[in-house]
């Protein structure tokens, strides 16, 4: 059958799907000059940074302690180009029309800068990276090497976007870091908000179904296992019926708590230090230092 026999039906849809209360609030209003996010761009970043931060793991195979020099510099140089082109489209969506700084030669200038700052962190995000390593490895007796664990885990893949896209939430970079945690969020099921604040020698056992929401505290030496939810409990909300933004409502672990598979730790309560949740279990009010909280069986 002819296409021009459906030319009303088109023709109609465009019409509708073209009006402007149709999009209102679902479109970005693109400007010349303005790049958009891009996750083939953003991966690119991911593996550089990876390339960088363990080098031979990732990247070139033929690095040694001869030519590591050259190639972090070659890499350091792509991915500050590459990072420049997103943190710029992040800007791009950050500002409003009535920005001051709006101007598309200001915004690439502080996009310039802020990549800078950030690559300027690289070695300190090695360093902390390197404690989820080792965390990850002396935790779980099926580990061989630091190798397979910075090759294999899937919480390292997943920490590592997130301390990547943590620094970015630190520079007030847009959009960018929140797209970075998705894209771990989707290859590993570990669901990190790039906002959270996590310590040193963190460790995620397994890690499928682990939800780490916005304003989390995590201390250091701390251990999650698989399914463990950093939740909230309820949203306040304004006159308008809308959730309120940028209240403090999800948990703090102090420094060496473990929580085992599937517990849910909701609300702005305190997990404090060297204590243990058990599995599978609810838990919305403060748990002293030092205490273990496990299930209890039913009396009959």
């Amino acid at each position: 059958m002819s296409p021009m026999n459906f030319t009303h039906i088109l023709t109609q849809a465009v019409d509708e799907l073209s009006e402007s209360e149709s999009y209102k609030g679902l479109m970005h209003q693109h400007k010349d000059g303005e790049p958009l996010p891009s996750a083939k761009m953003l991966q690119d970043i991911i593996d550089l940074s990876r390339a960088i931060i363990f080098p031979g793991y990732f990247g070139n195979s033929t690095v040694n302690s001869r030519t590591i020099n050259y190639h972090i510099g070659v890499n350091v140089e792509k991915l500050f180009g590459l990072l420049t082109k997103q943190v710029m489209a992040g800007l791009c969506f950050g500002f409003t029309d009535n920005d001051d700084d709006g101007d598309t030669d200001v915004k690439q200038s502080k996009a310039a800068a802020l990549s800078a700052q950030f690559i300027s962190k690289l070695p300190q995000l090695r360093r902390i990276l390197a404690t989820d390593v080792e965390a990850a490895y002396v935790g779980d007796p099926a580990a061989q090497s630091y190798g397979e664990v910075i090759c294999c885990y899937p919480s390292i893949k997943a920490i590592t976007n997130y301390r990547i896209a943590h620094e970015l939430v630190k520079l007030e970079v847009p959009l960018i870091p929140r797209i970075i945690t998705e894209m771990a969020h989707s290859e590993t099921g570990i669901d990190i908000h790039p906002a959270a604040e996590i310590g040193n020698y963190f460790a995620i056992d397994h890690g499928t179904g682990v939800v780490i929401g916005a304003t989390s505290i995590i201390g250091n030496n701390v251990k999650l296992y698989q399914g463990v939810t950093l939740g909230a409990r309820s949203f306040p909300l304004d006159q308008d019926g809308k959730p309120i933004k940028g209240i403090l409502r999800h948990p703090i672990l102090e420094d060496n708590v473990i929580v085992y598979s599937n517990a849910t730790i909701l609300g702005r309560i305190t997990i404090g230090k060297n204590a243990t949740v058990g599995g599978n279990i609810w838990v919305t009010e403060n748990v002293p230092a030092g205490a273990r909280i496990i299930q209890t069986k039913a009396k009959k």
